[in-house]
């Protein structure tokens, strides 16, 4: 086991540990994801088969680089190294694993195997449509906010019936309505939503006890990463999964609990040795990853929160340098000492991509790229996804449709993208399924659409999927269409070729896994994998909010924005605001960094058109005065223009 000694004497028990229960509190930059990778291969080496092995986490970025990391070393250890390519351990967002699940068992559920799965986009368009079937505005009733009932509910494992018997208000009776129309759309179109692919999992597992034994005896050993960040339903799956053995290693932190807001239950981690008998808590304390002056700051403002488990983290790295704090008359100001400062450590060597601005509210970014663009220093947006741009939301539905029929929004979308002549009155007939209505030219154009989608499934069926999205691509007409029109269109071809660049990934597939795996991929795409694949790589000091650095690190972090209701985040309406979540996004930010902090904050900002005077963050205050020195010119007035109340 030669192996163990590349470990910490903690991250060794934690790997070691592989029977029952078992609790790893892993702070910072501690290495989690190193310890669940070893732990994983710890077990096959103990003799456990690679089948039997389940590992889960959020995000497909996340997914893929511990299977990667896990696969590497399989085969760099010289005894274990023959076991793989022909069983390997399941690694999966828990998304994923409800699709594969789903999909595993869709004749147990009288599910079609190819189902539609509805992204957010697609959930507000049937939300939509609920309303205005039931006869309720949306000007009246905002289709974002009962999607977001129905979401929440979901994830607190309610059903509709369940939510429906439980109504009361006005607003919660609208709410059953719509969700009650909104499933029958659901249904109609052959498709389950993100929340879906979790609550028909658990409801499987509790309903059907051979299907749930059936995968205990396959999962028997589980590693569950962001454990702080499981809502209900998987709590719930993973408590099914583990069975009475519950060999199940949860790993998380619970000072980086930050998204309450998506359901996530941090008491799932607090009382995890009240939920499972007998479990051992490994505590994962030192940091490898920032200095520790910068490991001092984020305890400073961490041991303030009452509602967590006791953890100080350390490093044996250097000492660093100080934060810095910038006291700007505005956010112009603010902005343009970011970009300034961004300007002067590439000119001094940094990598650019190892910068990161981050902000606590997407409204933030507009003064920052301003300020970016007057300096002419290479940035880039994280939050345009990819699979959102419209051009590949084109051809995604062509693949949709091809291998689900039923799915009425893909047909909506595409029967003329690009222009066939088929009107909205056309249209109209299909979707209410009166095709034997249409006559003359119209029928004609009708039915090539039909054998060109037949065409393209079997394109799908017998080729490569790359090659079947070439094919695709060529055979709708999109292709002809942006290659003759201006900059803007040759600038969607190109993404959508980069869609056929990606596809070389799920080639290895055999006849329509490949397409279901890429649509599962873009419908399941979260925050932190919003980076393009055709720009991840791309230079440019990166801009993003703190939610969306989760899992990420930089050398160099600017926090912005540390004003009293931005971050602390004054909620709206009657929405409470939670002080220490707030806190733990903080220190998840600062937790970002390698090498140095720059904190920032404007005495004025303009929010919603007026003027705001601001008092610095309280979250500043927390932090020891030994850890941080003023950024702002010696005499220059700011501190006394900024504190006037």
């Amino acid at each position: 086991m030669e192996y163990l000694k590349e470990l910490n004497q903690a991250q060794q028990s934690a790997v070691t540990k592989t029977e029952g229960p078992l609790l790893v509190l892993a702070g910072a930059g501690s290495g989690k994801t190193r310890v669940i990778t070893y732990r994983i291969l710890h077990l096959i080496d103990k003799g456990v088969l690679p089948h039997n092995i389940l590992a889960v986490t959020f995000t497909n970025k996340a997914a893929r680089e511990m299977r990667e990391r896990v696969i590497k070393l399989i085969k760099t250890n010289p005894a274990l190294g023959r076991i793989l390519p022909d069983t390997s351990p399941t690694v999966s967002t828990f998304h994923s694993l409800g699709v594969m699940l789903l999909r595993e068992q869709h004749q147990v559920l009288g599910l079609k195997k190819h189902f539609t799965i509805y992204d957010r986009a697609d959930s507000l368009t049937a939300v939509k449509q609920g309303l205005e079937a039931l006869g309720y505005g949306t000007k009246q009733f905002e289709p974002r906010k009962i999607l977001s009932h129905i979401s929440k509910a979901k994830g607190d494992a309610q059903t509709a019936q369940d939510y429906g018997e439980k109504a009361s208000s006005y607003i919660e009776r609208v709410v059953k309505d719509v969700w009650a129309r909104y499933e029958t759309i659901l249904r109609e179109n052959e498709a389950l939503d993100f929340d879906d692919l979790l609550l028909r999992t658990l409801t499987m597992l509790r309903n059907h006890e051979h299907v749930r034994i059936h995968y205990q005896e396959r999962f028997r050993y589980i590693h569950v990463d962001e454990y702080q960040d499981t809502n209900k339903v998987q709590y719930e799956i993973m408590r099914l999964l583990a069975g009475e053995a519950a060999h199940l290693c949860a790993v998380g932190d619970v000072d980086q609990n930050i998204y309450s807001w998506r359901g996530a239950d941090m008491h799932n981690i607090l009382q995890f040795e009240r939920h499972f008998k007998g479990a051992e808590v490994v505590l994962l304390e030192e940091n490898y990853r920032s200095t520790q002056t910068i490991i001092a700051a984020s305890n400073d403002v961490i041991e303030k929160n009452k509602e967590r488990i006791p953890k100080t983290v350390f490093t044996k790295n250097a000492e660093g340098e100080p934060l810095s704090l910038y006291a700007a008359f505005n956010e112009t100001e603010e902005a343009s000492y970011i970009a300034r400062t961004a300007r002067d450590l590439i000119r001094d060597g940094a990598d650019p991509s190892g910068i990161a601005v981050l902000y606590r509210a997407n409204f933030q970014s507009r003064v920052l790229e301003d300020a970016f663009l007057e300096y002419n220093v290479q940035y880039q947006m994280l939050g345009t996804r990819f699979f959102e741009r419209r051009e590949v939301k084109d051809v995604l539905s062509y693949v949709r449709l091809a291998l689900n029929p039923q799915s009425t929004n893909d047909l909506a979308r595409i029967i003329n993208v690009p222009a066939r002549g088929i009107g909205k009155v056309t249209v109209l007939k299909l979707l209410e399924g009166k095709t034997d209505t249409i006559s003359g030219k119209t029928r004609a154009q009708v039915s090539a659409f039909y054998e060109m989608m037949d065409t393209i499934r079997a394109e799908l069926s017998t080729k490569p999927l790359s090659t079947a999205l070439k094919y695709i691509i060529r055979a709708s007409g999109l292709e002809g269409e942006l290659k003759t029109g201006g900059e803007a269109e040759l600038e969607r071809l190109e993404n959508i070729g980069e869609l056929v660049s990606l596809a070389t990934r799920y080639d290895e597939y055999t006849e329509l896994t490949g397409a279901e795996k890429l649509l599962e991929d873009a419908a399941l795409q979260s925050d932190q994998d919003a980076l393009d694949e055709k720009d991840q790589n791309k230079e440019g000091v990166k801009l993003m909010t703190v939610h969306a650095a989760k899992g990420l690190e930089f050398p160099y972090v600017f926090i912005a924005g540390l004003e009293e209701g931005l971050f602390p985040h004054e909620r709206m309406g009657d929405e409470k605001t939670d002080d220490e979540e707030e806190r733990r996004l903080f220190y998840v930010a600062l937790t970002r960094a390698e090498k140095k902090v720059f904190l920032s904050f404007a005495g004025i900002r303009t929010v919603y058109g007026s003027q705001r005077i601001n008092a610095p963050s309280s979250f500043i205050s927390d932090i020891s005065e030994a850890h941080i020195v003023s950024a702002n010119p010696k005499e220059s007035g700011y501190e006394r223009t900024v504190y006037l109340d």
